[in-house]
């Protein structure tokens, strides 16, 4: 239901822009989570249904853009001058309606299988 695409590798200062199909989940509030090797997942960047309300951690803000085309049913997570701390697992989630805590794994109903990224020094 949810398909993400677009990792590879990548030399630090480099980009790369993730892709998120989400079939049938046009008008649903969308997240992006990593996990690098050894840690948790963690929360990346969301992008409300409408797309008119983004929200970024501080160590990806300025460099990482999230957006999206409902038209598509796609969602797209811009990354820019990429560091090697940026390595990890990309995942897409999704949510029909968020209670607010949208940085929190459970507030998603619908995950995607995750896309790699790696960031070479």
């Amino acid at each position: 239901q949810l398909q993400a695409s677009g990792g590879g590798l990548v030399q630090a200062g480099g980009s790369l822009r993730l892709s998120c199909v989400a079939s049938g989940r046009t008008f649903y509030n969308m997240g992006w989570f990593r996990q690098a090797p050894g840690k948790e997942r963690e929360f990346v960047a969301r992008t409300s249904s409408s797309g008119g309300s983004t929200y970024y951690i501080d160590s990806v803000k300025g460099r990482f853009t999230t957006s999206r085309d409902n038209a598509r049913n796609t969602v797209y997570l811009q990354m820019n001058s990429l560091k090697p701390e940026d390595t990890a697992i990309y995942y897409c989630a999704a949510v029909r309606f968020t209670s607010g805590s949208y940085y929190r794994e459970s507030e998603y109903d619908y995950w995607g299988q995750g896309t790699l990224v790696t960031v070479s020094s």
